[in-house]
């Protein structure tokens, strides 16, 4: 048995997270025969692309986001008419957003949407909404609530925060508040935690966090396990 801490930054936990999710029986399972559809985003185009990778398709969609939180002063570039991922049965489908598909999805199906906050202890998340009308926010909650759609929520845990999701959404929509408010997502919260746990037969916690040159939002994850799973997550990370 082995223990160390190991530094995971921010875009190797999205891409950790990505590869974790791949290999779930139940994406799998809704990869051939269902429908799956990945809501824009930066973690999630992390997503995408693996699970388009299971088709053989290969895309590195560049501009897979709607909205994002970059320092002040920088600018994104427009990312134009946004699509989200989607694919049916095995066969991507051009064109399409989570207003198209969600009205045709049920059970076996699944939603990847990306959140902002993340409450580990309770496996709650929330996103941050500006569109009044709730944005993607809206058709994923009727599919989930109306349809028995999963949903899973692929987030960082460098977005971890300490009180209840729900809490801060109200907290978010009070009268006298300004800017983004906060929704609560429904569905499964997949982070890097899940994804070591899901790849690897090594248990995790959080340790320590913080960086810079790149690892600003860094975690250290205390890794126990086999010393030959440990020397293969480091491996992983070295190549993602």
């Amino acid at each position: 048995m082995k223990q160390i801490p190991i530094l995971i930054t921010p875009e190797q936990g999205k891409a950790l997270i990505a590869k974790a999710i791949a290999s779930l029986p139940e994406v799998e399972e809704a990869l051939e025969q269902g429908t799956i559809v990945v809501i824009a985003g930066t973690t999630n185009r992390y997503v995408a692309r693996e699970l388009l990778k299971k088709i053989g398709v290969e895309d590195e969609l560049p501009l897979f986001y709607r909205g994002a939180t970059v320092p002040r002063g920088a600018k994104l570039p427009a990312s134009g008419n946004v699509y989200d991922v989607v694919i049916q049965k095995g066969q991507r489908v051009e064109g399409k957003t989570i207003f198209d598909m969600a009205p045709e999805m049920g059970a076996g199906d699944i939603i990847f949407k990306g959140a902002n906050a993340v409450n580990l202890s309770a496996g709650e998340a929330g996103v941050l909404v500006g569109n009044p009308k709730l944005g993607t926010t809206l058709p994923l909650t009727e599919a989930v609530y109306g349809r028995r759609v999963k949903s899973i929520i692929p987030v960082g845990v460098e977005k971890r925060v300490e009180l209840p999701i729900n809490t801060l959404c109200a907290l978010s929509t009070e009268a006298e508040s300004g800017g983004p408010r906060l929704a609560p997502l429904p569905g499964e919260v997949f982070t890097e935690l899940e994804a070591i746990s899901v790849l690897y037969e090594i248990e995790a916690e959080i340790f320590a966090a913080g960086g810079i040159l790149g690892a600003e939002g860094a975690v250290y994850f205390l890794c126990s396990g086999d010393e030959e799973e440990i020397l293969r997550l480091e491996a992983d990370l070295k190549a993602l």
